[in-house]
């Protein structure tokens, strides 16, 4: 095969609808962490009422969102294989998007855990909520290295 696939205005129109995608879920991960944070302070503080409208809308909102994050790290891979023919073309930009892409899988099976009062399990879930949202912010940046 000769490579590109495609014509390389198609190519890098997919570039920057992929970049804009995963920038878009970049910024909804930041709102469903800001949900989960007003969810914590509610449960932590002794005299507040849990705001139930809140837990609902995260509790719906996670899985839609896990999805279109695994929906951007392949369409990425598919992206630089048609580009170049090489899933290791970007080898930071790969490894970050595939470390986000594991943690959001380990997300969602730990957030299906969470009853009652599991401490150490909703602990878990913050922190690698943190963790993607840090990583997210990282890809962002070397994202657009890779871009221009």
């Amino acid at each position: 095969m000769q490579y590109p696939l495609m014509p390389k205005n198609i190519i890098t129109a997919m570039q920057f609808v992929h970049a804009f995608f995963n920038m878009s879920i970049a910024l909804l991960f930041c709102y469903q962490a800001w949900l989960g944070i007003l969810i914590r302070r509610a449960r932590r503080s002794s005299g507040q009422t849990m705001p139930l409208s809140t837990v609902k809308r995260h509790r719906k909102t996670g899985p839609v969102l896990i999805v279109l994050g695994l929906l951007g790290f392949f369409s990425g891979l598919t992206i630089v294989w048609l580009d170049t023919g090489k899933l290791l073309e970007f080898i930071p930009h790969l490894f970050i998007g595939l470390v986000i892409a594991v943690l959001l899988l380990a997300t969602l099976i730990i957030s299906r855990n969470i009853h009652g009062q599991t401490v150490s399990i909703r602990n878990m879930h913050f922190l690698i909520g943190i963790i993607i949202l840090c990583l997210y912010f990282v890809e962002v940046i070397i994202g657009a290295a890779v871009l221009f």
